[in-house]
C-alpha cells in the first residue's frame, strides 16, 4: 500500500497552538500566584491596621479613665462592655476571620467609646459645675454666718453698752452722825459717845435708759473694825448671788429723773457705844454699788 504524506504543516500549526496555550496558561497561573501573594499581604496589613486601632482605642479609652479618676467608676458596666467588645474583636483577628467582620466590629466599638467618652465628659461637667454650686453656697453660708456672728456680736456690743450705759449712780453723798435730842430733836455731832444715829444722803442720778420702778437702796455701814452696823439678823440682801447685812434701806419710785434720798441708821437701845475712827458707807442698789463716802467719829 501507499503511505499517506504526513502533513506537516498542520502539525507544526498544532504543536504551535498547544505550546502557546501552555505559555498563556503558564503565563495566568503566575499572576494569579502573585495575586493571591499580593492578596495575602494585604490581608495581613489591614489585620495588623486593624490591630494597631484597636490597640489604640483600649490605650485612649485607658487614658480617658486614668484622667477622670473615680468618676469612670460610675460608668464600671460600659467601660466592661467595650473591654468584651475588645475581646472579640482580638479573636477575630487571630481566627484571620473576614475583614469586613471585624471592619464593622471595629467600627462599633469606636461608636461605644465615643459614646463612653462623651458621657464621662458630661459627667464631669455636671460635677465640676456642683462642685463650683457647693463652694460658691459654702462661700455664702460663711458670708452669712459671719454677718450673723457681726450682728450678733453688734448686739451684744450694743447691750453690753446699754447694760453699762442703764445704771443708777449716787453722788453728792453725805453720812452725819447725830444725838437724839428727845422727840423729832437731833443735834449734829462727831463724837462716837455720843451718836446713837447716822443720817445717809445721797441723789440718785438720771437715767432714762432704767426702766420705771420702784428701786430699793440698802445702805451699809462698817465700823473702823470692818463691823457692818446693823438692827438685826433680818437686815440683809441679796446682791449677786450673796447675803450681804445693811444698815439701813429706802425704797424710790423711780421714773428717770434725778431725785434726792435720805436714810436712817438708829443705833439699837442697850447697845455698846461706837468706837472711835473712820467708817465707811457703801450704797447698794439689788445688783450694783452705786457709790461710796466716809466719816470719822472722835
Amino acid at each position: 500500500m501507499d503511505q499517506k504524506p504526513v502533513n506537516t504543516l498542520a502539525y507544526k500549526i498544532t504543536i504551535g497552538i498547544l505550546l502557546a496555550i501552555i505559555i498563556v496558561m503558564a503565563w495566568m497561573l503566575l499572576n494569579q500566584k502573585k495575586e493571591v501573594v499580593t492578596l495575602t499581604k494585604n490581608i495581613d496589613s489591614q489585620q495588623t491596621e486593624l490591630k494597631l486601632q484597636l490597640d489604640s482605642l483600649l490605650a485612649e479609652h485607658e487614658r480617658v479613665k486614668v484622667s477622670y479618676g473615680e468618676l469612670s467608676n460610675s460608668l464600671s458596666e460600659r467601660d466592661s462592655i467595650i473591654n468584651v467588645k475588645a475581646r472579640e474583636i482580638k479573636q477575630l483577628l487571630s481566627t484571620k476571620s473576614e475583614l469586613a467582620v471585624v471592619k464593622h466590629k471595629l467600627a462599633l466599638l469606636q461608636e461605644i467609646t465615643r459614646g463612653y467618652e462623651h458621657q464621662i465628659d458630661s459627667l464631669f461637667t455636671v460635677n465640676r459645675e456642683l462642685k463650683a454650686e457647693n463652694k460658691q453656697i459654702k462661700i455664702d453660708y460663711n458670708l452669712e454666718q459671719q454677718k450673723t456672728n457681726d450682728l450678733a456680736k453688734d448686739k451684744k456690743d450694743l447691750n453690753e453698752k446699754i447694760s453699762s450705759a442703764a445704771v443708777l449712780k449716787a453722788y453728792k453723798i453725805s453720812a452725819v452722825a447725830y444725838k437724839s435730842r428727845g422727840i423729832d430733836k437731833e443735834k449734829e455731832t462727831d463724837k462716837a459717845a455720843r451718836t446713837d444715829k447716822i443720817k445717809v444722803c445721797f441723789t440718785v442720778s438720771e437715767n432714762k435708759l432704767v426702766s420705771a420702778s420702784y428701786k430699793r437702796f440698802f445702805v451699809r455701814i462698817a465700823r473702823p473694825d470692818n463691823v457692818i452696823l446693823t438692827r438685826g439678823p433680818a437686815y440683809t440682801f441679796q446682791f449677786l448671788g450673796q447675803t450681804l447685812q445693811f444698815s439701813s434701806m429706802e425704797t424710790l419710785n423711780y421714773e428717770g429723773d434725778a431725785a434726792d434720798v435720805c436714810t436712817y441708821y438708829d443705833q439699837p437701845a442697850n447697845s455698846p457705844e461706837l468706837t472711835k475712827g473712820r467708817y465707811y458707807v457703801n450704797i447698794f442698789t439689788e445688783d450694783r454699788e452705786i457709790g461710796q463716802t466716809s466719816f470719822e467719829l472722835k
